[in-house]
């Protein structure tokens, strides 16, 4: 099978190989220094500020979704959530979970958000802004910079959920004002899912520090008490921390984050070139749309999206990406992250014009 998902994603021989050593004990001065060297280096593919920290959690992305707004807000603050599709619902549903004072900035499936979004919430007493990068169920890369001005004008504490952008769209969180940010394993770190990592500021280690949080798992400042002599709470996902570190290192060798975000966006501008010509049309506009993924609507009547999904894997051995909820017959997705070649987006697009011959697409 060939793998056009947004998680879990292709990873390449070096990951799997490593993936199939024992598990080594990690209680020990060796495991610590991987973990301090794996803190540093993803401190600087965020591009965080000094004295910035990360929390290594065990747990898909949404594990450190609810982790952020556990830490990181109360009853007593007022946030703003970004709400353009299914991830931006989870972090409200969250804000509602956790009894956080919310208001939706409710966007159409498919639309940015812009400063007549944001207007008139300014100065209105908000203290938390949740937003993702990019909207993985639409494509929808939000605009960072615009966000991070309106915060700092503002006085808001940001936190962006990174978790599928991250190494494909630009993301700096000193250029940005981004206080948190999170990301997963198995993303366009093209690692097996089970860790998600939170990157905070000096301003989140303080927030973090300040509250009260009712829980034993999801308590960040456990995770930097102990995260000071490069450990965690409890177990994690020790082979994944392993094949992150040589992951990590592989990319700095490589050019670092600027090559990562080149390669998501050549590989986004291959395809999308390549099926130009296609009964197919892209949800959201090219020019609102992530690297490391591309929404796509069949437009022949009739034709189903989620008849597509199934034909695809079914037929061709490839995964592409469905979509859920009332998206599900309208929109199926194509990632861009993970080791995907040139040749492989060959195979899928000669899958589609398959279909256009048979009459299916």
């Amino acid at each position: 099978m060939i793998n056009f998902t947004v998680g879990p994603v292709q990873m390449d021989e070096e990951t799997c190989g490593i993936g199939k050593n024992q598990i080594p004990y990690f209680r020990t001065p060796e495991f610590s220094a991987v973990m301090k060297e794996n803190e540093n280096l993803l401190l600087d593919l965020f591009d965080a500020p000094e004295n910035s920290r990360v929390v290594f959690m065990t747990g898909s992305g949404t594990a450190s979704m609810e982790g952020g707004v556990m830490n990181f807000f109360t009853r007593d603050d007022k946030v703003l959530v970004v709400n353009g599709g299914s991830f931006g619902h989870r972090f409200a549903e969250l804000c509602e979970i956790h009894s956080v004072p919310y208001t939706e900035i409710k966007l159409d499936y498919g639309k940015p958000l812009t400063e007549t979004h944001l207007a008139r919430f300014e100065n209105a007493g908000y203290t938390g802004f949740l937003v993702q990068l990019c909207e993985t169920a639409t494509g929808v890369l939000y605009d960072m910079s615009l966000i991070g001005d309106f915060c700092v004008r503002n006085g808001i504490f940001l936190f962006v959920d990174a978790v599928s952008g991250f190494m494909a769209d630009e993301l700096s969180m000193k250029k940005m004002h981004i206080n948190a940010a999170i990301t997963g394993s198995q993303k366009a770190l093209a690692l097996p899912p089970s860790m998600s990592f939170t990157i905070l500021d000096e301003k989140a280690v303080e927030r973090c520090q300040k509250i009260n949080v009712r829980s034993l798992y999801f308590n960040y400042p456990g995770y930097l008490k102990d995260g000071e002599r490069g450990q965690t709470p409890f177990t994690p996902a020790v082979g994944t921390l392993l094949q992150l570190n040589e992951k990590l290192k592989r990319i700095e060798k490589a050019g670092g984050i600027e090559k990562q975000n080149r390669l998501a966006r050549e590989r986004a501008q291959y395809f999308r070139s390549a099926i130009k010509d296609l009964p197919l049309a892209m949800f959201t506009a090219e020019s609102n749309s992530s690297n490391c993924v591309t929404a796509l609507c069949p437009t022949k009547p009739g034709v189903s999206a989620h008849r597509i999904f199934e034909i695809i894997k079914d037929e061709y051995g490839i995964w592409v990406c469905p979509n859920g909820g009332e998206l599900s017959q309208k929109v199926f997705r194509v990632g861009h992250i993970g080791a995907i070649s040139e040749e492989e987006i060959d195979a899928l697009v000669g899958a589609f014009r398959d279909l256009v011959r048979r009459g299916l697409l």
